[in-house]
């Protein structure tokens, strides 16, 4: 599971632009507790359906 800053890094965008749009670009994040995170395969679906 990619965490915010892993995104972030390969989306090549500050952490704040990961936190500010992830619900309006609709980046599929899980909640695992109070964290987001998110699983590699559906990064890279999400960035194909671009």
């Amino acid at each position: 599971m990619l965490s915010v800053d892993d995104v972030a890094s390969f989306l090549r965008k500050p952490r704040s632009w990961v936190y500010g749009n992830w619900r309006q670009q609709r980046i599929p994040f899980k909640r695992v507790g109070n964290q987001l995170r998110c699983r590699p395969v559906d990064l890279e679906t999400w960035l194909d359906s671009l």
